[in-house]
């Protein structure tokens, strides 16, 4: 497509919608959003930029081919798994740590969320793999 205010909005918009997904990411664990919506939500700022310019220049600008994506993502779940066999207990069984940060106070880190992690890596990698692959074949 060539058009010059569709591809200003797509620069403006694919900073501010994958900031929208790092946040629906970290308020997943306790209200709506997660790995997955995460990821839906950078696809779509993604597929934006593609259709905007084209699937060649949103490759670039990934950086990363979205197949390693995929497996990056599963293997941050399994390692998300494995971490509760360590601690003897079944496999993917949420195990819980806390950091001091001084005088900040606490912070709660979890295998659900390395889980997510995966989930939200898996779900880009996916979506990009096929919606960019249909992209090049026209």
């Amino acid at each position: 497509m060539n058009s010059i205010i569709l591809r200003m909005t797509a620069r403006l918009l694919l900073p501010l919608l994958l900031l929208f997904s790092i946040f629906l990411f970290l308020r997943g664990h306790n209200e709506p959003g997660g790995g997955f919506v995460a990821g839906l939500v950078a696809t779509a700022a993604w597929v934006l930029y593609a259709i905007a310019f084209d699937a060649a220049t949103a490759r670039r600008a990934l950086r990363i081919e979205p197949r390693l994506l995929v497996g990056l993502g599963l293997l941050i779940i399994l390692l998300s798994g494995t971490i509760g066999l360590l601690a003897q207990q079944p496999f993917l069984t949420g195990q819980w740590f806390y950091l001091e940060l001084g005088g900040i106070g606490k912070v709660e880190l979890g295998t659900p969320v390395l889980f997510d992690l995966g989930v939200y890596l898996g779900v880009v990698g996916v979506m990009l793999t096929i919606i960019l692959a249909l992209e090049e074949e026209e």
